[in-house]
Parts: structure tokens; C-alpha cells; sequence
């Protein structure tokens, strides 16, 4: 007999606006989304903190596309990038993504970021800023 892979927990009422109902609800939904429970999503910020190069942030952007349906653009922000708090990451609109999983995941990067600064600066040319440097 099948098992069913485990979902992740509802948040408490009031606390979270991932629509994670309205998913269930939807017939032929994507609910891979629905697969990071907080055991896994623990183990996928740790892995986010430990990056090892550019490659390595872009192969887990692709992971996160493949296997959650979770789609992150990584980009300098618009002003001046002084910190890694100029770095902007933006996720596309994705019912069943829990408001806690959008901040812990930037914050996780950006910890990964702060203990290997040579993947910003990879990060900044791949994105023409240091290009004449």
C-alpha cells in the first residue's frame, strides 16, 4: 500500500498567509511546496548557510525550482550594495509558501554570503557591477 509523503504542519490561524487551504483545495494543485515540512526546511537552511561557491547557490536555486516548485531571484538591490542587505532575493507568488520559509531562506543565504564573501563578489559580476573592476 503507498504511503503518502508527510505535508508540512498548518500555521496557526492568523499567523501566516501561504493560502496553504486554498492549495489542498485547488484539484491538480502543485503541492511540492507542501513537502518542505520544518524538519526538512531546517535542513534546507543549513544547507543555504554552508554555500560553497556560485555554482553551488545557483545548482540549489535550480533544486528548489525542481523539487518544491519554489522560484528565487537573487539580484543586487537598486541602490548602492555597501552589506549583504543590498542583495534582494525575491520568490514568485507560490500559494503554500509560509511567510516564515520566505524570511528564513534570504536570511540563510545571506549568513552563507557573509561566511564566503567571494560568492557575492561572483554574484556582483555575474551581474555586470564589478564587470570593470
Amino acid at each position: 500500500m503507498p504511503t503518502t509523503p508527510p505535508l508540512r504542519q498548518q500555521c496557526p490561524p492568523g499567523a501566516c498567509n501561504c493560502d496553504r487551504e486554498r492549495l489542498l483545495e485547488t484539484p491538480n494543485a502543485d503541492l511540492r511546496i507542501l513537502l518542505l515540512t520544518r524538519h526538512e526546511e531546517q535542513r534546507l537552511l543549513e544547507r543555504l548557510e554552508n554555500l560553497k561557491d556560485l555554482a553551488d547557490l545557483e545548482r540549489l536555486q535550480h533544486k528548489l525550482f525542481d523539487q518544491l516548485g519554489i522560484r528565487l531571484h537573487i539580484a543586487p538591490g537598486f541602490n548602492e550594495v555597501r552589506t549583504m542587505r543590498g542583495i534582494e532575493f525575491d520568490f514568485d507568488e507560490q500559494p503554500g509558501l509560509c511567510r516564515k520559509t520566505r524570511q528564513a531562506i534570504p536570511a540563510a543565504i545571506r549568513r552563507g554570503l557573509e561566511k564566503n564573501p567571494e560568492i557575492a563578489w561572483r554574484l556582483l559580476d555575474a551581474h555586470d557591477l564589478l564587470g570593470g573592476i
